[in-house]
């Protein structure tokens, strides 16, 4: 293991703000800070929002660099990248932002019903082969997941360079009549975009300078519906 790698490994350990079972309670188990994030964690009753698949925590930071009154948590399962997020969050003293090194399939054993009121997910890994399917972080699959802690009827947002997932996301919210809010294939051209959507991390700016179109879809996700598949016969086997 190289010398950077081992001391992003030992500083994410010494920071209070992040929470990184040892690779051993990488299983289904439900984790001490399940159900009590507001009052054992942030220690407020401010809303929480998480980013899953955050990478180096950029979208987490920016965020909760605009919304002071709300609660962030960057979820990712490298250390050694969200280490980045991690450590701008303790030298700018930010209080309101929280990192989780963990799966997203394990994501149901760390937060309770209702503890989340929203959900980003950015630039994630589109998976467009039929088998893989059920790893796409839009999936029905990973819904499911959402439902059991996400507040009925909390908003998803997923912004991507994919048009591939942003029209497979479109489909799932289509069959399954789920609200959408917003929907673009090319956000920038939108008069509506915000300070909020004009976060840009590191790897958008290289897919904006590559002249790719950025998609954003956002929806409302009901806690009890049951939620099914589309079709996927268009996908590559």
């Amino acid at each position: 293991m190289g010398k950077n790698k081992l001391k992003r490994f030992n500083d994410n350990k010494s920071y209070e703000h992040v929470v990184e079972p040892h690779v051993k309670d990488f299983v289904a188990v439900d984790h001490p800070l399940k159900g009590k994030w507001h009052t054992d964690f942030f220690k407020n009753n401010n809303p929480i929002v998480l980013e899953l698949g955050c990478g180096k925590g950029e979208y987490t930071i920016g965020l909760a660099k605009r919304n002071s009154d709300i609660n962030y948590i960057g979820v990712d399962i490298k250390g050694a990248r969200l280490w980045r997020g991690a450590t701008t969050a303790f030298e700018n003293g930010m209080k309101n932002v929280g990192f989780l090194r963990t799966r997203i399939e394990l994501i149901n054993s760390f937060f309770a019903a209702n503890e989340v009121s929203e959900i980003w997910i950015t630039f994630p890994d589109p998976q467009m082969k039929k088998k893989r399917t059920k790893k796409r972080l839009t999936s029905t699959t990973f819904l499911t997941y959402y439902q059991k802690f996400l507040k009925h009827n909390g908003v998803v947002n997923l912004k991507t360079d994919s048009t591939f997932l942003y029209n497979y996301t479109n489909k799932v919210a289509g069959f399954n009549s789920l609200e959408i809010l917003r929907n673009t294939d090319d956000l920038y051209s939108e008069q509506w975009i915000n300070e909020i959507l004009s976060i840009q991390t590191h790897y958008e700016k290289l897919h904006i300078d590559d002249g790719d179109n950025i998609n954003y879809i956002s929806f409302v996700l009901p806690a009890h519906q049951l939620l099914k598949e589309p079709p996927n016969d268009d996908e590559e086997e």
